[in-house]
């Protein structure tokens, strides 16, 4: 017998059939050995077709065996110290350590891989209700990178209900210290707005975020999907509340070809309106040509008064000569990437003199717990964010938490060596994972170093280190610089992430000036030259003009370069 229309359009049938679809899935992969990508992207697309049919965030779990026994546990989160209802994620697993997904919670991993680590946390803003087995279980829960994490056993083989509370140590509390977490690069995809909506009144409230950059950006034909493109810079900012800052912005790119390199990616902030064209070239766009160059963008957003931040490490040829202008307000690193490293990202600028704040975020989805953590003057706004963010008052991290002096003074701030001194400099990390050491580094050397300890179910590191300064330079503390590719055993997060934190640098100058190093010059010479090359040959201009105008940018920055550093000539 055929089926009413209304129950074949009904939600609860559309999770149905996805679900079968999703068996049949795995069955395929196992019978022709389909390649892991392809086997990830078939068996995803049952859930995107749920989540595009409007149902809820929080329905997104697998069913459990139809009549088999449950127990309704309301569980809360506690701050341990005050007793005081507080927000953070939970997973809840079984006794081989496979964890369950629970409906009726939005999951960290929203939209992400069926493997990614992040699908097992889901978020609990005070309090929340499981639907779950009548097992014994594990319950586990951190509070953003602040807390230790809890868990707590429960057996629920003969009970209907039960009730259960988490209390979170604390090890850091960065607000109190006037750090202000944030994430400046995030758009969301594949989402109803609703359920949009839902994401984000709730992950980062979960996650410890304080400050959330929500972005636009243009794509041609996949843009149709982008659900952040949907909402005004009113109807963002309209989130904030609840201990999160909403602000918004756009991401203006341009790519040579599918993913080829291009002039590259920058966050735009806190802007009033869009700044066009959002994308450029065939690359993005899908037609045109390669023109104009980023340098437009990014002075109508200063104009503006907005900021600019470099995306992904040192992708793109842009980047070399916006920061030699004088154009960009910080630098995001592992935003959804890894491409480059800290010495090709960030030391070479502080080695030619340039102030360089570090910044992150994740891109598409909260899917790690990467942010930037900021230290404004007054009110947290998104003004006051940003002008603490481009002052170098920054650290970054999806793991520990940093402290780092040298003297009196904090990270950010300059200290004058005209007259050698002595330097005292102190370090601190503190962590929820084994981070193994932190490393102070003097312009991108190690000079000091500090096992972690573990304290309590968090690690700790501390160093004291004495330096004669007489010269300028910059000092900063890090993690161990991650390993490109990553390798098996590098110390991860939660969601499978590698770990990594930096801090922004500490100055010396003497007689006023920065460091120069004609070495790092010269490397950043044969960028410049490297890029002009692949722009003369790979990108496509209307006329000899266009091409004059983007490959003066470079030229400019040249002979800047020559002019700052005459040892490069």
């Amino acid at each position: 017998m055929p089926l009413p229309d209304a129950f074949k359009h009904s939600q609860s049938f559309t999770r149905h059939l996805c679900r079968i679809a999703a068996i049949a899935v795995s069955s395929m992969a196992a019978a022709h050995d389909l390649s892991w990508p392809l086997f990830q992207a078939l068996q995803n697309r049952a859930e995107m077709q749920m989540i595009a049919s409007g149902v809820s965030l929080s329905a997104l779990a697998a069913p459990l065996p139809e009549g088999a026994p449950v127990c309704k546990v309301k569980l809360r989160l506690l701050d341990a110290a005050t007793g005081q209802p507080r927000a953070g994620l939970v997973r809840v697993l079984r006794a081989d350590g496979t964890a369950l997904p629970l409906s009726g919670l939005i999951s960290h991993g929203t939209a992400l891989p069926r493997n990614h680590p992040a699908r097992a946390w889901h978020a609990i803003l005070h309090e929340g209700t499981l639907t779950l087995p009548r097992e014994a279980w594990r319950i586990e829960a951190i509070g953003g990178l602040e807390t230790e994490m809890a868990a707590l056993a429960l057996d629920l083989r003969d009970k209907e209900k039960a009730e259960a509370s988490l209390p979170l140590t604390r090890f850091a509390d960065a607000a109190a210290q006037g750090w202000r977490a944030g994430n400046t690069h995030l758009h969301l995809r594949y989402l109803s707005r609703g359920q949009a909506e839902q994401y984000l009144r709730t992950l980062p409230r979960a996650d410890g975020l304080e400050m959330m950059f929500v972005s636009y950006l243009e794509r041609a034909k996949e843009d149709a999907r982008y659900i952040s493109n949907q909402f005004t810079a009113e109807q963002i900012r309209a989130l904030s509340g609840e201990g999160v800052t909403f602000g918004w912005g756009q991401e203006m790119r341009h790519n040579l070809g599918a993913g080829g390199e291009g002039y590259g990616h920058v966050m735009l902030l806190n802007l009033r309106a869009l700044v066009q064209p959002v994308s450029i070239g065939a690359g993005i766009t899908g037609a045109g040509h390669d023109f104009p160059p980023l340098r437009p963008g990014l002075e109508k957003a200063r104009a503006q008064g907005s900021s600019v931040l470099w995306c992904h490490n040192a992708f793109g040829f842009e980047d070399v000569p916006s920061w030699l202008a004088g154009l960009i307000h910080a630098q995001n690193i592992f935003d959804g990437g890894s491409v480059g490293s800290y010495a090709q990202s960030f030391y070479r600028y502080l080695d030619i003199g340039l102030r360089v704040p570090f910044s992150t975020g994740t891109d598409w989805f909260i899917y790690d717990f990467a942010r930037v953590y900021a230290r404004p003057e007054g009110t947290l706004t998104e003004q006051s964010w940003l002008d603490a963010l481009a002052k170098g008052r920054s650290f970054i991290s999806n793991g520990p938490l940093l402290d780092f002096t040298v003297n009196e003074a904090h990270i950010g701030d300059t200290l004058d060596v005209t007259q050698a001194r002595q330097l005292v400099l102190k370090g601190r990390a503190t962590g929820r994972h084994d981070f193994q050491r932190i490393e102070v580094i003097h312009n991108g050397e190690v000079i000091a170093q500090a096992a972690s300890r573990k304290v309590g179910g968090h690690f700790e590191a501390d160093l004291t280190h004495t330096l004669i300064a007489d010269a300028p330079g910059w000092l900063a503390l890090r993690l161990p610089s991650r390993s490109a590719p990553v390798q098996e055993n590098d110390p991860r997060n939660e969601c499978g992430e590698v770990i990594f934190a930096h801090t922004s640098p500490i100055y010396l100058a003497k007689n006023g000036q920065l460091r120069h190093d004609p070495a790092a010059a010269q490397s950043l010479l044969e960028d410049l030259a490297k890029a002009r090359i692949e722009i003369e040959a790979k990108c496509k201009f209307a006329d000899d003009a266009q091409k004059a105008e983007v490959i003066r940018i470079y030229k400019v920055a040249e002979a800047f370069l020559h002019r700052e550093n005459p040892a490069t000539k």
